[in-house]
């Protein structure tokens, strides 16, 4: 038999640190695509990838900008 791994996908431990999941506060704030991302890799960060989920969310925040400078 396999030893279970601790860490589950569904409900990793940078994540569950929270008083509130990210994926709580997303989806009981009906967030959008971008911007779930953003609280994602903001509450992250420091646990995880450091820099580069600085970057992915400063990523999905110009996709924001940009789209609403098209929208003028």
């Amino acid at each position: 038999m396999e030893k279970e791994d601790d860490s589950s996908p569904i409900d990793p431990k940078h994540y569950s640190q929270w008083k509130i999941e990210p994926i709580t506060f997303i989806m009981e704030n009906d967030l959008g695509f971008c911007e779930g991302n953003i609280i994602k890799y903001i509450m992250r960060w420091q646990m995880k990838n450091g820099i580069t989920d600085l970057k992915k969310a400063r990523q999905y925040i110009d996709f924001i900008i940009k789209k609403e400078e098209e929208q003028g």
